[in-house]
């Protein structure tokens, strides 16, 4: 699970920042909407996805609600899901 759970924050992050970095600028500022579709399609998946296995994870771990809400959180803000990733997640896999 955590395997899984790491891979899919980095990824979700990834989206987010390709989204409003990339895409986001595309469909504006020139008038191409395909990518940020496509891009917009995957962000959402991952974002859910996110999202459960936060939930699960936590549950899992018997983690009190403060970690909860860290891991909740990240998902809204850029580069949070990487800092999860390195402050809450990176750690698990050695102990």
């Amino acid at each position: 699970m955590l395997k899984v759970f790491r891979i899919t924050a980095i990824l979700e992050g990834i989206s987010y920042l390709s989204l409003f970095a990339f895409t986001m600028p595309l469909k504006y500022w020139a008038g191409i909407l395909q990518p940020n579709k496509f891009v917009g399609y995957a962000h959402g998946i991952l974002f859910i996805a996110y999202i459960i296995i936060a939930f699960l994870f936590w549950y899992e771990k018997k983690w009190n609600f403060k970690r909860l809400l860290v891991l909740l959180v990240a998902s809204l803000l850029p580069f949070a899901t990487f800092y999860v990733d390195q402050k809450y997640l990176q750690p698990e896999t050695v102990s």
